[in-house]
């Protein structure tokens, strides 16, 4: 039998192939990774889309009135950034009130006028934030919705589908916008809803798959979403230019459409059901993470506890303050640098996207850091999390107050637009990590519930905004917008310092919860089941023996 056993091995490895063996070098957690920051860059170019589109869907306002206009009436801003070819763009856009440019005009001006035959519409400013707020409104909503459903039914499932719901809604926009505006914004809230799904999915599964030394690292994957900002607003506008608006739904749809089959090919809810894991790497990943896991798949989630820890209350209050300054730079920060740097829109759009680009490299900076302090116990798990839920808000806290402060000095205003989003990104190696850490095995309901918290901030910031800027060229009612974000940062984070800790809280673990017991009668049965060893069944316990 032995002799077999060592006669057959060998003859395996030839048919393996040269595609099994180059799959075996790749762990499998590497393609998980990858996975997830593909997937986040995806959605949120989808959840963006519309926001450069809306400009060129919507005929364009006239100009101000009282023929004041602060952009028209002055070219510095521009002439700082683009030199004199600026100022002849701003002065040409300046007589746009009394002349129309033609198409021949605008391309003397080296600017590319939109593809022919799309359609104008005549919605009002009213109109075009209900659809653009129509959206958060339904993803936050959605959050615990999104962690029940993934205990039932497993992140790929959760994760694929709600991926694959919002590319059919981009697809569809289009048509919807033809129809009546109130298509667009159903459309928008059926986006919004399927969006929130993803965030609780994915921290789901890396309770599962990733070992507790490696978390850091890998939850700077979800930073993928800054990426897609990035990308979106130059791609939008380029787009828009050379083929017009509709071919910028399409695209994003088709791309993620695209993605939802690598998706289904290559991501499993846990090692144990991955076809080509090796076993060397399961063997590794079983071995640290199972201590944490303690079993937990399919328990019921203890709501009531998650509910009343101040943990979580912490990381979901601290988080709404970080949330409220990073949505000051993505949904203010365009309008501002237009209105008050009068940049043109596709300066706008490189500039407004860059900083998201740049963040993206910093969040995997500072997960490698936050590794390497936990890996030579510089610092305990908890003050790990602390500092860079510090960096994450006072620092982006401070500079945004500066920026309001420094007023017109663009380039000194544009170097800390930079670094402020980019400390923002260091959440993810701080309290955005520290879900996983206090409950591994609820991490998605946790995270659901933390999402309901802090992503109302998500449209209460536009909201203010609009409340307290009721002239946009006026800047000092932009120092109150950046002085209100700036204390909202720093107070919120407070509350974390205080109630923060990197401790698994005790109804992780289905035993420990007198509320969620083990049972086949109790326990929800997911789609998703891990490995359950009993006592007398462990392999190794046998070969000892």
């Amino acid at each position: 039998m032995d002799e077999n056993e060592v006669s057959f091995m060998p003859k395996l490895h030839p048919k393996v192939g040269c595609y099994r063996a180059v799959c075996d070098r790749i762990p499998a957690r590497l393609v998980l990774y990858f996975l997830s920051w593909s997937g986040f860059l995806v959605s949120f170019v989808m959840r963006n889309d519309i926001n450069f589109a809306l400009v060129a869907m919507v005929q364009d306002p006239t100009t101000n009135a009282t023929g004041v206009d602060h952009c028209a009436s002055s070219s510095t801003a521009g002439s700082l950034v683009m030199g004199n070819r600026s100022e002849g763009l701003f002065s040409m856009v300046s007589d746009a009130s009394n002349d129309t440019l033609t198409p021949e005009e605008f391309a003397e001006l080296g600017t590319v006028f939109p593809a022919d035959g799309d359609t104008k519409f005549d919605w009002d400013s009213t109109v075009q934030a209900v659809i653009k707020s129509s959206f958060y409104w339904c993803y936050v909503l959605s959050q615990v919705v999104g962690g029940v459903a993934t205990q039932y039914f497993g992140t790929k499932n959760v994760f694929g589908w709600s991926q694959f719901l919002t590319a059919a809604c981009s697809l569809l926009i289009p048509q919807a916008a033809d129809i009546h505006y109130g298509a667009v914004i159903l459309l928008r809230s059926v986006q919004g809803f399927a969006s929130g799904l993803t965030w609780p999915a994915m921290y789901a599964i890396v309770g599962y798959w990733i070992p507790p030394m490696e978390r850091s690292r890998f939850m700077s994957s979800f930073q993928g979403f800054s990426i897609g900002i990035g990308l979106t607003y130059p791609l939008c506008g380029f787009i828009i230019a050379h083929f017009g608006w509709r071919e910028v739904f399409y695209t994003t749809g088709t791309i993620g459409m695209v993605w939802c089959v690598f998706w289904y090919l290559l991501a499993y809810n846990t090692p144990q059901e991955h076809p080509r894991i090796t076993v060397e790497e399961l063997e590794y990943i079983e071995l640290n993470v199972s201590e944490d896991i303690k079993n937990g798949q399919g328990m019921r989630v203890p709501w009531r506890r998650i509910f009343t820890s101040m943990p979580v209350w912490a990381i979901g209050l601290t988080t709404f303050g970080r949330i409220w300054v990073h949505y000051t730079f993505i949904m203010s920060g365009p309008e501002y640098m237009q209105k008050i740097f009068c940049f043109d829109i596709q300066q706008n759009g490189l500039l407004s996207g860059a900083p998201f680009l740049c963040s993206y490299l910093s969040s995997v900076l500072f997960c490698y850091i936050a590794d390497i302090l936990m890996d030579h116990r510089t610092l305990t798990l908890t003050n790990v999390r602390k500092l860079f839920t510090a960096l994450s808000q006072i620092v982006p806290g401070v500079l945004v107050l500066l920026v309001g402060y420094l007023g017109y000095q663009i380039v000194t205003v544009l170097i800390l637009w930079f670094v402020a989003v980019t400390f923002i990104t260091a959440s993810y190696a701080g309290a955005m990590a520290n879900i996983v850490d206090i409950a591994p095995n609820l991490a998605g309901p946790v995270l659901a519930f933390a999402q309901t918290i802090h992503m109302t901030a998500s449209f209460l910031q536009p909201l203010v905004t609009g409340f307290m800027v009721t002239d946009p060229q006026n800047i000092n009612q932009w120092l109150h917008v950046f002085g209100v974000s700036s204390v909202v940062a720093i107070s919120t984070y407070v509350i974390y310092q205080v109630f923060g800790t990197a401790e698994i809280q005790s109804w992780n673990y289905p035993v420990a919860d007198p509320e969620v017991t083990s049972s086949d009668d109790s326990a929800v049965i997911a789609n998703q089941p891990m490995i359950k060893v009993e006592p007398g069944l462990r392999l190794d316990d046998d070969d000892d023996d």
